[in-house]
């Protein structure tokens, strides 16, 4: 099985993890389903229309401009994702896999990752703000906040690296 093979990076679970999140839970056909069948009043509701926050999309009837900063913040939350797992070091430096500091850093990775990738896709939006840039920033770390588990989850027993 991949997921339990005992050469698997950290960084590559992790962001597999990522991809699959986005992928799935972002996709348009989810969106619209968490939208109609949630109530955002809540618990439960609130965390499945949270899950699918870096939401990705084809068409709509907003500009072309805030379509493609949606795209590229769902990219980029998987590729900050594998950024922040390479560079923490949690993931790389342990003493033994599987510890507590891997399932942390694939946590905080994913939270960072929300985070800047909320920051820098709002300046390309319609109207950009530095206020509004703050607020999306604080959508993502609240997004990697409660969905980062997952990913601090996939990143226990990854191979560190070169020691």
């Amino acid at each position: 099985m991949a997921l339990t093979n005992r050469y698997k990076s950290a960084p590559g679970a992790g962001t597999l993890a990522a991809l699959i999140l986005v992928l799935v839970f972002g996709s348009p056909w989810y969106v619209d389903w968490a939208r109609d069948n949630t109530d955002a009043d809540s618990a439960g509701g609130w965390f499945l229309r949270l899950l699918a926050w870096p939401a990705w999309r084809f068409d709509s009837d907003d500009s072309i401009q805030e379509i493609f900063a949606d795209d590229l913040r769902a990219i980029l939350v998987v590729v900050l994702t594998f950024l922040f797992l390479y560079l923490l070091p949690g993931s790389q430096l342990a003493r033994a896999r599987g510890t507590i500091s891997q399932f942390f850093a694939g946590w905080a990775a994913f939270v960072f990752a929300g985070a800047f990738a909320a920051l820098l896709t709002t300046l390309i939006r319609t109207n950009p703000s530095l206020l509004g840039a703050f607020q999306a920033a604080g959508d993502g770390a609240e997004y990697g906040l409660f969905v980062g588990w997952i990913i601090g989850i996939a990143t226990l027993g990854g191979y560190r690296g070169r020691r």
